[in-house]
Parts: structure tokens; C-alpha cells; sequence
């Protein structure tokens, strides 16, 4: 039986972000599980709607023997220190060297890890793996949608396959494409790839595989996928790493290097001519608040995507802003989910359900109010949505506030809001709120976009930066993309 050693190793790196992501980051649980070693690491990701999950389920139906060797990942937030870099790494490598005889490496990756010392840190921890390996070992990576994608990690790497959705439904599913091509070499099929790389950023919201444009750039990258070309791949990029790489990108493997190019060139044909197209309505926070206030009582939910303030991109999800907007516009019917405020989830839990909190919460510009508990949660709970299918919720004490009639869902550790049974924990039932304010840019569709009569993407406060002519980018020369008219 042919041996594969796994593992990942995710984080997305939002240089424009102060908030550095420390190694206590990779060790406690989120969404994700925490930091796991060894064969811990195949209980740790059952079931989830991980690359990892999907690849070792697929190992397993081609009677190939996964050896795990290391889970890591952090929320989205700044630049990875480098102690914190380099003890995973020391993790990992000792972990491949003690594994014995390999016939191939599958890496969950991110594609978009920053650290303080490395602006490419996935593709240095490919060059370092090829370094121990050699060139015989078929190394085979997934990456994340957002990757920016380096001509390091293309080099490093045999092969590399990116997800095709945003919000991210297939990465249980991208595990198994990459390693459908992982097979194909240990059989000693050769691959011939073509890289490109796009001279114009696209903002996350802009970003959505469920609206145009790049619902049909991705059907043609997927329609490519054929014959003798046998994987192509559409990174939209993540924009908000200010990196030499940064940006969108298309890859593909044939078998020959010629219908590789070809296969990229047309695709990016395709990608240019819609630039115009990567752009839409950023609302005001008073505009949004009003308009979806127009909608109170009429038994509809509107949804307001905060945006700015999304921790699934290395923000806070702790502006109390919109809050604070909210109960001086008078906006009773709305919800707003979830803000990491620890300390107002330890007092909500020390008042007990019925007390009164009068304080301030969140950062910025904080909301101040008469908060009552309605009720508690232990921030352990079963993801139910697509997204985060499969994954065991651990965002620490939870808590659900009213002032004024507004509502306010806070947790102890940030997690974007993407999935309703993070308002269920807590007794909120998404579906029959009127105007509902989600910390999130795109995931919550996967699973909110149903019962949503209306989204509004709102410019409102956080590190997660919709408009990118606001951004100064010193390393990164790729411009934000053209506004269509």
C-alpha cells in the first residue's frame, strides 16, 4: 500500500490588520478544531467540510495509507509571527522525517499565509518540503479560493488545486480533486503546467461565485477541466495582503505544455474582458439602516452584510458602530451577530438571564446601553449550514443582549457569522428577524441567502476593507479593479 503523508496548515494573513496571530491562535479550537498532531489529527477532521477531511476520505476509497502528521490554522487576522511560523514548521518536519518510507505528500493550504519575516509563507513551507523530499515525491497541495498564488509555490509544488466556491461549500471536495492528481502521478502520468498571474485586485464582496461575474469565469474554468487538461484552476485572490503575489491568478496541468498555456491564456481572456463587472453597491450604514427599515413588519428579512468588520478576513468582529447606529435610528427589529466582546460575555454570564448589563460594548465606537440578558450559551454547538458542515463550533461563552429592543449576539472568541445555528445556540430563530446584521462578506449566503428577502453589503467599520482605493499598498502593484458604470 502506497504511503501519503497529510496535513494542514491554514491561515489567511490580512497585512493591513494590527492584530498579530500568535501561536495561542493555531492552538485553540474555532470552527476549526485546534492544533492536533499525529493520528489525533483523522478524528480531529471527520466529517468537516475541510480539504484535509475530503482528501483522507479519498486516500482511503483508493486503498492509499494516510499518515497525519499536523492540523494548524487560525483565524484570519494579521501577520503570523515568526516564532509561532517556525515551531509549526519544526512540528511538521519532524513529523515527515519520523514517517518513513513516502510515496507522496497531500498539504491543505491556505495560499495566503503572511508572516513577519516571510511575505510568501506558503510557498516557503513548499520550498522547505521539496528541500527534505527531493524531486521524486510527489507533492500535492489544495489551496484556498483567496490564494495568492506564487511562481514559488507552482514550482515547489507538483501540483496545486484551488476550491471553486465562495462561500467555500467544496473544500471537502477540492481535498479529493487534489488528490485524484496525486494518483495520477504516483501512476507516472507528467504534468505540464501554465501560471498567470492578473494585473488587478478584486474585492471580497465582488468575490461571490454565486453572482456574476465569477459564477460563469469559474463554469469556464471547470469546463476547461477536460480531455487531456487535467486540472485548471481560478484563484480570485485575497486582496488585502499588501504581498508582491497578491492578487487573482488561473493555473492549469495538461499533458502537454502547450495546451496548458493555451488552456490559461484563454481563461484569462475571459477574466480581463469582465473587470468592469467586479464591482458592486458598498452601502452607507445610515442608508442601509434606513432602507431596511422600511421593511419592519412586513415579515421579511433583510440582511445587512457588515462587511468591513468579517473576522473570515482578518478582522476584529468587535465594531460596535452599525450597533451603536442602530438604537440612535431607532431599529428594534434588528439582530446583530456575532460581536467578540469576551469581557461583556463574561458579565452577561455572571448577571445570569434577566440581569441588566449597563455598559459599552464592542470597540470603536462602542454601544452604550441598559443590556439585558435573554439568554446563555456554552459557545459549543454543531455547525448545521454548509458551509461549516461537519465542524464543532468552540467560540467560548456566548451571549444574547437587548437594549432598546435591538438585539446583539456576542461571543468570547470571533467567528464570523456563517451559519445559523450560532443564532440558534442562543435561542434567535434567523428566519423570523426582520432586518438581521451578519459580521460576514459572502460565506453567510451558503446558509442565510435562502430566507433573505434582500442583502445589502455595508461599508461600515473594520479592518476588513471593502473599497481597496482606501488601502495604501506599498509591495502589492496590482490595482484594485475598474468600477463598471
Amino acid at each position: 500500500m502506497q504511503r501519503i503523508a497529510v496535513a494542514g496548515i491554514q491561515h489567511e494573513t490580512n497585512t493591513f490588520s494590527s492584530m498579530p496571530t500568535t501561536m495561542a491562535h493555531f492552538i485553540e479550537a474555532d470552527a476549526w478544531p485546534g492544533l492536533t498532531q499525529g493520528e489525533a489529527v483523522l478524528a480531529a477532521v471527520a466529517g468537516a467540510n475541510l480539504p484535509l477531511a475530503g482528501a483522507i476520505a479519498a486516500l482511503e476509497a483508493a486503498h492509499l495509507q494516510a499518515l497525519p502528521l499536523l492540523w494548524a490554522s487560525a483565524n484570519p487576522s494579521g501577520r503570523v509571527e515568526d516564532v509561532a511560523f517556525e515551531a509549526l514548521w519544526t512540528m511538521f518536519e519532524s513529523a515527515l522525517l519520523k514517517a518513513g518510507p513516502l510515496d507522496g505528500v497531500y498539504l491543505d493550504l491556505h495560499g495566503a499565509l503572511v508572516t513577519e519575516c516571510y511575505d510568501d509563507g506558503d510557498g516557503e513551507w513548499l520550498r522547505r518540503t521539496r528541500a527534505l523530499l527531493g524531486d521524486q515525491i510527489p507533492i500535492v497541495a489544495s489551496l484556498d479560493f483567496h490564494a495568492n498564488v506564487s511562481p514559488l509555490m507552482v514550482n515547489s509544488a507538483s501540483a496545486l488545486v484551488g476550491y471553486r466556491s465562495y462561500p467555500h461549500v467544496d473544500m471537502a471536495q477540492t481535498g479529493a480533486r487534489a488528490i485524484a492528481l496525486l494518483q495520477g502521478l504516483l501512476s507516472g502520468e507528467l504534468l505540464h503546467s501554465a501560471f498567470i498571474q492578473l494585473p488587478f485586485l478584486i474585492s471580497m464582496p465582488w468575490q461571490c461565485s454565486l453572482i456574476e461575474p465569477v459564477a460563469k469565469l469559474m463554469r469556464a474554468a471547470e469546463q476547461a477541466e477536460s480531455g487531456d487538461v487535467v486540472s485548471v484552476s481560478f484563484f480570485p485572490g485575497f486582496p488585502l495582503a499588501d504581498v508582491a503575489d497578491g492578487g487573482p491568478s488561473l493555473l492549469a496541468y495538461a499533458q502537454s505544455a502547450r495546451l496548458a498555456e493555451a488552456t490559461v491564456q484563454s481563461l484569462a481572456q475571459k477574466v480581463l474582458a469582465a473587470e468592469p463587472e467586479f464591482a458592486g453597491r458598498l452601502w452607507l450604514v445610515d442608508e442601509a439602516l434606513s432602507y431596511a427599515r422600511q421593511y419592519a413588519g412586513e415579515g421579511k428579512t433583510i440582511i445587512l452584510a457588515d462587511t468591513c468588520d468579517n473576522a473570515g478576513g482578518g478582522a476584529g468582529s468587535d465594531a460596535a458602530g452599525m450597533i451603536s447606529d442602530g438604537l440612535k435610528m431607532g431599529m428594534p427589529a434588528m439582530v446583530v451577530g456575532i460581536l467578540c466582546d469576551p469581557s461583556t460575555a463574561q458579565a452577561a454570564h455572571a448577571a445570569g438571564v434577566g440581569g441588566v448589563l449597563s455598559r459599552e460594548i464592542g470597540q470603536g465606537r462602542k454601544a452604550k446601553g441598559q443590556w439585558r440578558v435573554i439568554s446563555l450559551g456554552s459557545g459549543q454547538f454543531a455547525a448545521t449550514g454548509p458551509f461549516y458542515a461537519g465542524c464543532q463550533m468552540d467560540l467560548g461563552p456566548m451571549a444574547c443582549l437587548q437594549y432598546q429592543g435591538l438585539t446583539v449576539l456576542v461571543s468570547s472568541r470571533k467567528q464570523q457569522a456563517a451559519d445559523q445555528a450560532m443564532f440558534r445556540h442562543l435561542g434567535i430563530e434567523p428566519s423570523k428577524v426582520e432586518v438581521l446584521a451578519l459580521k460576514s462578506s459572502v460565506h453567510f449566503r451558503a446558509d442565510f441567502g435562502a430566507i433573505a428577502a434582500e442583502i445589502l453589503v455595508v461599508e461600515a467599520d473594520g479592518d476588513h476593507v471593502a473599497d481597496l482605493s482606501r488601502l495604501q499598498y506599498r509591495v502589492c502593484k496590482r490595482r484594485p479593479a475598474s468600477r463598471g458604470t
